[in-house]
């Protein structure tokens, strides 16, 4: 029996420096897909039809303000389920998760969910097989802005030292986005070296990103209001 590779296989969308993933277990062809863009659905379907994969689940770490999701086109074209944070407003997904949640796929495959709220207030995290899926709250060498959406950078502190940090320091971590060639870290290297968090107190860190001064996202006005209806028009 052929065996499916473990490893989450990495996609980027080089508009918006978003990352994509696609993971399967070694014994089933059940498959997830994480935080998909909507100009990348054919290049994903492929990836997913040329390793004999069946998409089971669309998971979202938040209403993204600067790509629109392709979550409801692939739904409606593989049968999968949107599976997103229930603090975003995203009320045509099929689960809204919370906090402490499992998504189980597959045979024996399940992905553990942490609210970490701090870039949008209903961000979370996924952790799958010592790998975790950061979205915009943990980035290479970063963190996600705090200054829309709810976003709030106390809560962003408390959310990475609080439940991220807390993970083992070999678990993976696989950003959202980046915007300078890297591909992925580790919670241990993120501690010791995260250029906004590591060794910095939640007041210096709140300072820090009060100071950041960040121009709007060029898309948020049409994003937002499009991942709330998973990448839909609204009269679909």
């Amino acid at each position: 029996m052929y065996r499916h590779p473990m490893h989450p296989i990495q996609l980027f969308d080089p508009v918006s420096s978003t990352f994509t993933y696609i993971l399967a277990g070694p014994d089933d062809n059940a498959a997830v897909i994480v935080d998909p863009v909507d100009q990348h659905w054919e290049r994903d379907l492929a990836h997913i039809e040329r390793l004999g994969l069946r998409l089971a689940y669309i998971l979202e770490t938040h209403a993204h303000a600067d790509h629109v999701t392709s979550a409801g086109r692939l739904r409606a074209l593989t049968g999968a389920k949107a599976a997103v944070p229930s603090g975003c407003g995203i009320p045509p997904a099929e689960l809204q998760l919370h906090d402490g949640d499992v998504v189980r796929f597959g045979k024996e495959e399940s992905i553990a969910v942490l609210h970490t709220p701090g870039h949008t207030a209903g961000s979370m995290c996924y952790v799958w097989r010592g790998n975790v899926f950061t979205g915009d709250t943990l980035l290479i060498d970063g963190c996600g802005r705090t200054d829309f959406q709810g976003g709030s950078a106390e809560a962003l502190y408390d959310s990475v030292t609080g439940k991220l940090f807390g993970l083992p320091d070999a678990t993976r971590v696989w950003p959202g986005h980046d915007y300078k060639g890297q591909s992925a870290s580790t919670i241990g290297w993120e501690k010791k070296h995260n250029a906004r968090l590591a060794n910095r107190t939640r007041a210096a860190f709140v300072e820090l990103m009060d100071r950041l001064d960040l121009p709007k996202p060029k898309l948020i006005d049409v994003a937002v209001p499009a991942n709330r209806n998973l990448g839909l028009p609204h009269s679909v």
